[in-house]
Parts: C-alpha cells; sequence; structure tokens
C-alpha cells in the first residue's frame, strides 16, 4: 500500500471536463514530435513531479507563467537522506501550488523494485546498481495514480533532453495512461544552470545555498546515490573530495574491520547478524555500516540509452553489500549450470531496467525465472567490510551444494571414488585431444 504522508489544499469534485486556461504570450512552443506531448493549447493543470530543488522549483513558477495552468506537486519519498518534506511542501505551495501531495513510497520501492533486482544480481555496465532506473517506472506509475485523482490533464518533470530518466519517465506514463499528456521544461527552455540562478533570483523562488553552490546533479534513494556534472565530467582528473557526501573516503575510514553477517530467505535479505529486519530498515543499516568504511563507491564510464557516454560517481554502500552476500550464497546452493546461465539472463534484466523498458512483458517472463532461481537461496553470508572493500568470509546454508568430507584432501572421498577420475578424464578430454592432434598434423 502507498502510505499519504502529507496532503494539503482541498480536494475539488470534477464533473470530467477540465477548465481550459489561456496560454501566456510566450515565445513559440517547439513543435511536438511524439503523441503523448502536450498540446499547449489544452493544458490546464499539470501534476509536477517535484523534488524541491533548483529545477523543479523553477519549473513550478515557469509552467504557470509559460501555460497559464494550475499545479499540483507530487513528492516522492524514497528513502532520500536528510530531506524535510514540510519544507518541501512549504515552498511549492509559496510557488503557487494549488494542492501538494507527498507519497511515502519506501516499502513498495524496496519490495516491488529494489527486491527483484537484489535477486537478478542488477547491475549495468557492470558497475551500476540501477538505484536511479529501478525509482523512475515507480514515481511514474505513482504521478499517473494522483494525476487522475487530482483532475490534471498533463504531468511534468525536470528531465533533460540528454539523459536516461526522460525515456524511463515518458514511457512508463504513455504506457500506462496514454491519455495523460507530458511536458518536460527542461527540454523546452534554454536555461542553463547559471540561467535557472537568475530566473529563480528574479522572481523570488528560493533555492538551497547548495543548489547555487554544488557543480553536482545528485540523485539519491534507500538503495544509492549519484553525482554527475561539473569536475566529473573531466576524465583526466580523479573525483574531488567534495563529491562524496554520503560514503567515507576509505582511506579515512576506520583501522579495525567489521563483519557483517547477512542473513536471506529466497533470494530475499531478512537478517543482519542475526536480528530479523524488515527490507527497508535492513537496507538503511547495511547501508549505515558500508558508509562508515568506505564501501560502495564506483567510478564508472556509462553507456546511456541516448547514445552519450558519461562517467558518473556512484556511491552505493548497501547494494555493494547486499548483492555481494547475495552473488556468494547463490554460488553455494546453486549449481555450476544454473549460475553460469543466470548471468546471462542477469544483464538483459539489468539493460531492460536501465533502459526504461520496466513494463516490458519479457521483463516479467525474467522475474518469473528470477524467482524460480532464488528458490533455494536460503542461508547466511559473513561479509567483511574494511576501507573500501567487502569481503565474503565465511558462508552457511542449509541448502549448499558442499559436502566437506568430499571436498577434503585428508579424507578418503565417501562415495567420491577417486580411482574412477582417470576413465572421466579420456572421455572428458577426447574431443579436445583429437582436435588438438589434427590441427598440428594439418600444420605440419
Amino acid at each position: 500500500m502507498i502510505r499519504v504522508v502529507r496532503r494539503t489544499g482541498e480536494l475539488h469534485c470534477y464533473s470530467g471536463v477540465v477548465p481550459h486556461f489561456r496560454v501566456m504570450p510566450e515565445p513559440e512552443f517547439h513543435p511536438r514530435t511524439a503523441s503523448y506531448q502536450a498540446d499547449p493549447e489544452r493544458v490546464a493543470r499539470v501534476l509536477l513531479l517535484y523534488s524541491g530543488g533548483l529545477d523543479t522549483s523553477v519549473m513550478l513558477k515557469w509552467i504557470q507563467d509559460r501555460y497559464g495552468a494550475e499545479i499540483v506537486t507530487l513528492t516522492v519519498d524514497l528513502g532520500q537522506p536528510g530531506e524535510d518534506w514540510g519544507v518541501v511542501t512549504g515552498k511549492a505551495e509559496q510557488l503557487g501550488a494549488l494542492e501538494t501531495v507527498v507519497l511515502d513510497a519506501r516499502e513498495e520501492f524496496a519490495r516491488d523494485y529494489v527486491l527483484p533486482a537484489i535477486k537478478a544480481n542488477a547491475l549495468y555496465g557492470g558497475g551500476y546498481p540501477l538505484f536511479t532506473a529501478l525509482a523512475r517506472p515507480l514515481i511514474a506509475k505513482l504521478a499517473v495514480e494522483v494525476a487522475r485523482e487530482h483532475g490534471c490533464d498533463t504531468i511534468a518533470h525536470g528531465c533533460t533532453g540528454k539523459g536516461n530518466d526522460q525515456v524511463r519517465i515518458d514511457g512508463t506514463i504513455a504506457t500506462l495512461d496514454p491519455e495523460l499528456k507530458l511536458i518536460a521544461p527542461v527540454r523546452e527552455w534554454s536555461m542553463g544552470r547559471d540561467e535557472e540562478i537568475a530566473y529563480a533570483r528574479e522572481h523570488k523562488i528560493p533555492i538551497k545555498g547548495a543548489s547555487e553552490g554544488t557543480p553536482y546533479s545528485i540523485d539519491d534513494n534507500l538503495w544509492g546515490r549519484s553525482s554527475e556534472g561539473g569536475p566529473i565530467e573531466d576524465l583526466s582528473e580523479p573525483p574531488r573530495d567534495d563529491v562524496f557526501q554520503l560514503v567515507t573516503r576509505p582511506e579515512d575510514a576506520p583501522d579495525e574491520p567489521q563483519l557483517l553477517r547477512v542473513g536471506f530467505e529466497r533470494g530475499c535479505p531478512v537478517s543482519l547478524d542475526g536480528e530479523a529486519l524488515g527490507l527497508v530498515e535492513l537496507l538503511e543499516r547495511a547501508a549505515e555500516a558500508g558508509r562508515r568504511h568506505g564501501v560502495g563507491i564506483v567510478d564508472h564510464i556509462e553507456d546511456r540509452i541516448v547514445g552519450l557516454k558519461v562517467r558518473d560517481l556512484y556511491e552505493v554502500p548497501a547494494a555493494a553489500i547486499i548483492l555481494s552476500a547475495h552473488r556468494e550464497l547463490e554460488k553455494l546452493v546453486s549449481t555450476i549450470h544454473q549460475n553460469n546461465f543466470k548471468g546471462t539472463l542477469e544483464s538483459h534484466w539489468a539493460y531492460l531496467t536501465y533502459a526504461g523498458l520496466w513494463l516490458e512483458p519479457l521483463r516479467g517472463d525474467l522475474d518469473a525465472f528470477m524467482d524460480s532461481a532464488n528458490e533455494f537461496v536460503t542461508g547466511e553470508i559473513t561479509v567483511k567490510l574494511y576501507r573500501g572493500s567487502v569481503t565474503p568470509v565465511a558462508r552457511s546454508s542449509p541448502y549448499a551444494l558442499y559436502d566437506r568430507s568430499l571436498a577434503s584432501f585428508g579424507e578418503s572421498g565417501g562415495n567420491f571414488s577417486q580411482a574412477a577420475s582417470p576413465g572421466f578424464i579420456e572421455l572428458f578430454t577426447l574431443q579436445s585431444r583429437l582436435a588438438h592432434r589434427i590441427r598440428r598434423d594439418k600444420d605440419g
């Protein structure tokens, strides 16, 4: 269930006919190239995906002036650290929002989006745990629900024309409700960051000091944090220290390692050090331990959907710990054939999610496989956290495909007949030996 944390303003009854507002006299609008893009003449009430940051605060004012539209804001709590949602909604009201809605979607995000990613060991490009990509289809789904509830004809978001999020949000909304239209002001206006700040000052839009001071674009939730832009774009330089606001730099981490025991049931993390926890609290505690020990810093060159290569810096302490433990437990309880085959499907699951195709039927089919593959992924993995590293050091499972008497060099082998090995070797290497001989003879 989605829990509404805060709503302000009155709910209105709608007859099904949305009142029309005259568009403010502004420069020509960009021509529409997709059916889901809003017709400026038909925009009356807009649901704005609102974070309270510079972009969306400027958008709130700009949409009112540009379209003459009423604004309902939607803010989604996905575990972003340090946010005061009362301040965020208060700012929206100050800027003229008709209504403000905040939804606490942490449980739904963890259960229906992060957990499938854990079961799929989901990493895009070998390093990105998809925390932003996982959040966008949920945000889009909630936007559709709230837009319908509040009589909105249009949804607005702050995605740029160079990023992946525009694909994820536009595609999900257009799939769920083709009648709703979209506007993406950042794709339309010609303002850079400096121009946005100037616009905010001109229109007396309050902005955080950090919005003016930081050169980075930041996104975060309970599964991770990303930073991009500014000095990060210089590939010749290592990351600056001011980037890392979540994870301790490994060189500043404690001298003593920490052992952390992660328990799983059917692929789902359920406990830390033997204490049963709900998924949200477990992820938060794992992140806290990882942050302290400098775990989860990823410096990544990424292939975006739109064709660009970009450099992103990720701080993903919870994902680094949980995914490492989950992969290790799978190795213990699954056969070599299961593990080898699953890896090929994991990469495709990650790609579909990254590309904004969360509602693609194939992703649902892959989920069914991942659930089946995790049926026996139950047990505990102990990892050592030390100055940026996560190292599995102990393992246990009632379904372990491990027999110490067979594996031990000091044992006779039990039912395993070592005397049978020469015959196995002869058959196992037969084709390779014949092929080598034929190629050797051909080469003289």
